[in-house]
C-alpha cells in the first residue's frame, strides 16, 4: 500500500510539473519578437517581365517556384502586433502569409515601413484603396520626401484623402518606439533618390538587432562603415541586387547596386562570426545566388556568409 501511495505522488508531482513545463513554453512562445522574410527578389519580382530565359524558363517549367519582392515582417506576439517593411507589389500575398502563418489580429497590420519611392518598395499601398482592402487608418511611416511625393501624386494621394492610410513622419536616425522593447530607427542611404530619399532601417528587440538595407548605390558611397555597422548587429539583411559586374547587358551606371562579390571581398578579412551576420536579400532574376543550388551560391555560403529565403524567422 506504501509503494502505491508513493507511486501515486510521483505520478500527481510529474504531472504537475509536465503541467508548468508546458506553461512556461507557450509562456516563451508568446513573448518572441521576430523577423520573418517575406520576400527576397528585386522590384520586378521573380520571374521577371519580359525574361524566357533560363533563370524565369525554369519557373515556367515548374521546376522553381516564384519570388516575392523584398520585405521583412515583425512580429511580436506577446503584445499582438506586427509591422512588414515595405509596401511591394505582392502586399496583397504578404500581409495574407503574416496572417495565417504568424500572427493573425483584428488589424490586418499596425504599421507599414517604406524606405524609398522605387517601385518594388511603395506601389503595394495600392492595396489598401478603395477597390481592395478600403479600410482606414492604416499608419504609413515615411520620411518627409516619401511623404511628399504620396500627398502630391495620385493615385496616392487618394489614399490619404479618404485616410485608408495615416502617413507617419520619420526622422533620419531618430529612434521610434513600436512598444516597451521594439524599436525602428531609419537611416539615410545613397541611392539614385529621383522621387524620394532613401533609408534602411534598424530594428531592436528585446534581446537582438538587425540591419535592414535592400536598396543602395554602393557601400563607398555612404557616409557609415557597412562592417562597423554589422558588427554591431546581430543579423544584416543587405542589398545583393547583382552578383557581379558581367550578369546584365545594361550600363551598371543606371542601376548601381554593391555587387555580392564586392561585399564579399570587403569583408574577407573579418572574422566568421562577423561574416555569418551577413544576409544577402534583394536578389535580381538574373543573379545566380538566387538559385539554392547555384556553384556561385554555394561558394559564397562556404565562405561563413548567408542567404535570406522566404519564411525564414530572426528571433530579437
Amino acid at each position: 500500500m506504501k509503494i502505491l501511495k508513493n507511486t501515486l505522488f510521483v505520478i500527481f508531482v510529474s504531472i504537475i510539473f509536465i503541467s508548468c513545463d508546458k506553461k512556461a513554453e507557450v509562456k516563451t512562445l508568446n513573448s518572441q519578437q521576430y523577423i520573418t522574410i517575406l520576400g527576397i527578389a528585386q522590384d520586378g519580382g521573380y520571374p521577371h517581365i519580359g525574361c524566357q530565359k533560363t533563370c524565369c524558363k525554369s519557373i515556367y517549367a515548374g521546376k522553381s517556384k516564384r519570388k516575392s519582392v523584398v520585405s521583412l515582417g515583425l512580429v511580436d506576439t506577446k503584445n499582438q502586433q506586427k509591422w512588414i517593411f515595405e509596401a511591394t507589389p505582392d502586399l496583397h500575398t504578404q500581409l495574407a502569409v503574416l496572417e495565417q502563418n504568424h500572427l493573425k489580429t483584428k488589424t490586418i497590420i499596425n504599421g507599414v515601413f517604406l524606405t524609398h519611392a522605387h517601385i518594388g518598395h511603395y506601389t503595394g499601398l495600392m492595396y489598401f484603396g478603395r477597390e481592395a482592402y478600403g479600410k482606414q487608418n492604416i499608419s504609413v511611416f515615411a520620411m518627409p520626401k516619401m511623404m511628399s511625393f504620396i500627398k502630391n501624386n495620385g493615385p496616392w494621394n487618394q489614399l490619404v484623402t479618404l485616410q485608408n492610410i495615416q502617413l507617419q513622419k520619420l526622422q533620419n536616425d531618430s529612434i521610434i518606439n513600436l512598444n516597451k522593447t521594439l524599436k525602428v530607427t531609419p537611416f539615410l542611404v545613397p541611392h539614385r533618390d529621383e522621387f524620394s530619399e532613401t533609408v534602411g532601417y534598424r530594428i531592436e528587440g528585446e534581446n537582438k538587432t538587425a540591419l535592414f538595407i535592400p536598396d543602395i548605390d554602393k557601400w563607398h558611397k555612404w557616409k557609415k562603415n557597412i562592417i562597423d555597422e554589422v558588427k554591431k548587429v546581430d543579423y544584416a539583411f543587405l542589398d545583393a541586387t547583382f552578383f557581379n559586374q558581367k550578369e546584365v547587358k545594361r550600363a551598371m551606371t543606371e542601376v548601381p547596386h554593391p555587387f555580392i562579390e564586392e561585399t564579399v571581398n570587403l569583408f574577407k578579412n573579418e572574422s566568421l562570426a562577423t561574416k555569418n551576420k551577413v544576409i544577402f536579400i534583394h536578389f535580381n532574376h538574373t543573379n545566380p545566388a538566387l538559385q539554392k543550388n547555384s556553384e556561385e551560391r554555394k561558394s559564397i555560403e562556404n565562405l561563413g556568409f548567408q542567404f535570406a529565403n522566404e519564411g525564414d524567422v530572426y528571433k530579437l
